[in-house]
């Protein structure tokens, strides 16, 4: 799946053994091969993955830095299993981030920046409809991988459009599309209303900083109860699991 990665994998240098296994990792979390609270073995993944062990926990160190994978006492090196604090906190840092690069959007995107993001909004709301289509049982994971991926670089364009670098770079450091993905995917909610993406950049784009703030922050808490449903039952499953 190397080759449909958002830019938070991308890199510069020539792939290592880490790299390979940092990504390949990252993507059955993130498609929900690996869901939250699942126990990560070094031996079965190097085994899996056909590769010795170093690069094995050198991957999983990268994840866990990240806030993906989660080591503790007596429990050992699972998939983060967020609490519903965690998802709140993770949502609040993402409504600040996005809704000020939605006030900037407004301010500063130009016609044909504009014109590029609303072609993606209908793109990206063309393939939510197919997950909706589909159902939740019969999305294929690539395609899930896929959508969720093309919302990162959705939102990313978005902030790109304000100008403003350090406030892509938090965005990105933060990994804050990333969490939001993984919860998506862990609370299995790929619906969305038919026009999600669109009627946001409409907003965006009337040129209004107060409209675009406003439209940005339903966004982004739009379905954040039925996440937190979503997550707990996970979690109930998790800890039976491990009883």
């Amino acid at each position: 799946m190397l080759a449909s990665l958002s830019r938070f994998s991308r890199t510069d240098k020539p792939f290592s053994l880490s790299d390979r296994a940092y990504l390949l990792i990252r993507s059955q979390i993130l498609k929900g091969e690996l869901s939250p609270g699942t126990s990560l073995s070094r031996r079965k993944l190097a085994k899996e993955l056909q590769m010795s062990l170093l690069p094995v926990a050198e991957a999983l160190q990268r994840l866990e830095g990240e806030g993906l994978v989660e080591s503790r006492p007596r429990v050992g090196t699972r998939v983060c299993l967020p609490t519903a604090q965690d998802i709140r906190e993770q949502y609040q840092v993402r409504e600040a981030l996005e809704s000020q690069a939605a006030r900037l959007f407004a301010e500063k995107a130009t016609a044909e920046e504009k014109r590029e993001i609303a072609q993606m909004a209908e793109r990206m709301d063309e393939m939510f409809s197919r997950c909706s289509a589909l159902g939740t049982s019969q999305i294929p994971s690539d395609f899930l991988y896929e959508v969720h991926d093309y919302h990162v670089q959705l939102h990313l364009r978005i902030a790109e459009c304000t100008g403003c670098r350090a406030l892509c770079q938090t965005i990105e450091r933060n990994h804050i599309l990333v969490f939001n993905w993984l919860y998506d995917v862990a609370a299995h909610r790929p619906s969305l209303p038919p026009r999600f993406h669109r009627d946001l950049i409409a907003a965006l784009s009337k040129g209004d900083p107060e409209d675009a703030d406003r439209a940005m922050r339903q966004h982004v808490r739009y379905g954040l109860e039925n996440v937190l449903r979503g997550i707990a039952g996970t979690d109930s499953g998790s800890r039976q699991e491990a009883g």
